[in-house]
């Protein structure tokens, strides 16, 4: 048969990693690659058969690389510390790295909790993302939204995991910050011009976007806050480039 890697990043995740852990439990190795957590995440994962790496984080494709750099197999499984691999989908993924075909690596469709409730819209719908893949023809680019660059065919697996991203508010709102200063990072060096388009226009189109448009009122008061939060996110965004534009003048 052949091996695979589990890969796993946190920053203070103690209150979610040990389920991730023992989702990925069926890998013949999992690493977890860690920014330097102050909480219990460390003394939880040296429990375990993981293997833990840490490393400062930069921006999410060079920490994602450098686990990869130090997988033992070629075949990577990625999972975040919000995410559990249920049976049906430990057992497609396995199937899948032993009959690959001509893939290189398979999208995974996510289901999104709010706290212990499952979101049907909101555009949660059709987020996929590709969670396995051979780190022999897949690289991550980008700052943060990295995407995988690969040199062949993507699949698609039929299971979803299970993806427990809100659990509170503030926590939530603390993950987008980090988002979207990464991201007003990599637009400062893009060197965008920031107008009232930015700062008013879209943060309300991103809202309407997931509220009427991917049907998050459908969802009911969930939707409107996961709606809410998404646009403030791209809000922070812009006024965090344009205090990076002051700060650049002053310099």
């Amino acid at each position: 048969m052949k091996k695979i890697t589990a890969i796993i990043p946190t920053l203070n995740e103690e209150e979610r990693v040990e389920n991730a852990l023992k989702s990925v439990e069926f890998a013949d190795e999992i690493i977890v690659i860690d920014s330097f957590s102050t909480d219990n995440t460390v003394s939880i994962v040296e429990k375990t058969k993981a293997r833990l790496l840490q490393r400062k984080f930069d921006d999410f494709s060079n920490q994602k690389n450098y686990a990869i750099d130090h997988a033992s197999h070629d075949w990577i499984v990625w999972l975040d510390a919000d995410e559990v691999v249920n049976e049906a989908l430990r057992n497609e993924i396995i199937d899948s790295v032993e009959n690959p075909g001509d893939h290189v690596g398979f999208y995974v469709y996510r289901t999104f909790f709010f706290k212990e409730k499952a979101l049907r819209y909101s555009g949660t719908q059709n987020d996929k993302i590709v969670r396995l893949f051979n780190k022999k023809y897949c690289r991550y680019e980008g700052k943060v939204h990295e995407k995988i660059k690969t040199q062949g065919k993507l699949g698609i697996l039929e299971h979803r995991i299970l993806h427990y991203s809100y659990i509170g508010f503030d926590r939530y709102i603390a993950k987008l910050n980090l988002h979207s200063t990464l991201k007003s990072e990599e637009l400062f060096e893009g060197g965008l011009i920031i107008t009232p388009f930015h700062l008013i226009i879209k943060p309300l189109a991103r809202f309407i976007k997931h509220y009427f448009i991917k049907l998050g009122f459908l969802d009911g008061f969930r939707g409107f806050v996961l709606s809410y939060a998404l646009s403030y996110g791209v809000l922070v965004r812009y006024i965090k480039l344009w205090a990076l534009k002051q700060k650049k003048r002053k310099e």
